[in-house]
């Protein structure tokens, strides 16, 4: 697994084997959701545009959309909804401005209720168009100067015109220098009229309008309470997928023979199947964690691949015998061994019955259950060597070197390896099969998936 890529059968595999644990998990994460949901009340949100005519450039679309957001406008909205134990600073975390096309500022405001949503949003517009209104000179205080000057220009030239139709009209030099000296005045102040106007805000943009009242909300902000539960139960569902995933990825069993065979430092004699077997539906005893993991569907191992279909009942007798025959081989007579199975492993277990049935007297096997993680195997009596039989894909290196050293410890030879894997039996032959296609079977030796030994 650590080095297969990812597939889509894998993913389907921990669905299928760690089906009961993922609803679990994703049941937990739904009321996970659900309490995140009661411990932040629901939030509604709602939006006022106010519309600024005239010409306008992004930039300043910006700049105007930070001033609806600017503490200024926000504590004056403050002060005046005088909303108890809210402050100017938390308003401004629900309210938000953004420039949309048309040059119109978008503010959204965000409440615990639709109605205090709506009037948030509608006072913030409010308060913005009035604060850039006292920015641009458009307010009727700071609009009262310039008028004031205007009139004041205008009495000031019908008084020009006063005394220049009171002066001597061109009969003496003082007289004309006066009625010069007044049509430059008169000229003066008309050229500083225009100047004035031309630099008036008010004459190259209108006042910003409000764009009516905002719409009260008819729904919960997003992350609603369904958004929530279902997120919560997505998320734990992938965490788990992945964290198996990982898992398989860090893990360091040995799958392969001469893996295994290097970490025992002995010789493989082969490998044997073993037919799969319905898996007890409820566990022995009152054993309160076998009935946990009974519960989260962990009691089987979910990385290991689908058995594959084997041969006849014939062709799996013939690895057995094969075995068997290369152990006389090896040994001296009488032939005894030790027959070392890890605990917990229970298709070498089924593999090491099916051994000792096999050999019967020659050689003699006794079959004895070993610890991985506190391996101890009896001192050797008449037995020739010891014999490990267990499954790929369970073990560690660390683990089956421990029981070597067991082995040794207790004065016993790894003589030999045999690798059981599990298989999908085929339906059983019907009687009236001829007898010499059976002794064919034997002869040619049924297909298996396990390897050639």
């Amino acid at each position: 697994m650590s080095d297969d890529t990812i597939r889509l059968v894998t993913i389907g595999r921990i669905i299928r084997r760690r089906r009961r644990l993922l609803i679990i998990l994703a049941v937990l994460g739904a009321l996970v959701g659900y309490g995140t949901s009661v411990v932040f009340p629901p939030r509604y949100t709602t939006s006022a545009s106010v519309l600024l005519p005239g010409a306008w450039e992004q930039r300043e679309l910006l700049t105007q959309t930070e001033i609806a957001t600017s503490s200024v406008v926000i504590d004056r909205v403050a002060a005046t909804l005088g909303w108890a134990g809210v402050t100017g600073t938390e308003l401004r975390d629900r309210v938000s401005a953004e420039a949309a096309d048309g040059n119109i500022i978008k503010i959204s405001g965000t409440a615990d209720t639709p109605e205090r949503a709506q009037r948030l949003s509608d006072q913030v517009a409010r308060e913005f168009v009035a604060f850039a209104a006292r920015l641009a000179g458009d307010d009727p205080e700071a609009a009262a100067e310039p008028e004031a000057l205007r009139k004041r220009v205008e009495e000031t030239n019908r008084r020009i015109t006063d005394l220049a139709e009171a002066a001597d009209p061109g009969r003496t030099v003082e007289s004309v220098q006066a009625r010069t000296e007044l049509e430059k005045l008169r000229t003066a102040l008309q050229e500083a009229m225009k100047k004035l106007d031309e630099a008036d805000p008010a004459t190259d943009r209108a006042t910003m309008v409000v764009m009516g009242p905002a719409a009260r909300p008819a729904g919960e902000a997003p992350p609603t309470r369904v958004q929530l539960v279902v997120a919560g139960a997505l998320l734990f569902f992938l965490l788990a997928v992945i964290g198996h995933l990982t898992a398989a990825r860090m893990s360091r069993r040995l799958r392969t023979e001469p893996e295994i065979a290097a970490a025992l430092g002995s010789e493989l004699l082969g490998t044997v199947d073993v037919p799969g077997e319905r898996p007890v539906r409820r566990p022995e005893g009152r054993d309160p964690r076998a009935w946990i993991r009974w519960l989260l569907g962990v009691d089987t191992r979910w990385d290991v691949p689908a058995p594959q279909p084997s041969g006849d009942e014939a062709g799996r007798q013939i690895r057995y015998r094969r075995v068997c025959a290369r152990l006389r081989e090896q040994l001296p007579a009488p032939r005894r061994l030790l027959v070392v199975v890890p605990d917990g492993d229970e298709v070498a277990r089924r593999a090491a019955g099916q051994l000792v049935a096999e050999a019967g007297s020659d050689p003699l096997l006794r079959v004895v259950g070993v610890s991985v993680s506190r391996p101890l195997v009896p001192d050797r009596d008449t037995e020739s060597g010891a014999l490990v039989v267990l499954s790929a894909g369970s073990w560690t290196a660390a683990e089956l070197a421990g029981v070597a050293e067991a082995c040794a410890d207790a004065e016993h030879e790894v003589v030999g390896i045999v690798v059981a894997g599990p298989v999908r039996a085929r339906p059983a032959r019907s009687a009236a099969r001829p007898a010499d296609e059976a002794t064919a079977a034997l002869a040619v030796g049924g297909h298996t998936t396990g390897g050639s030994v």
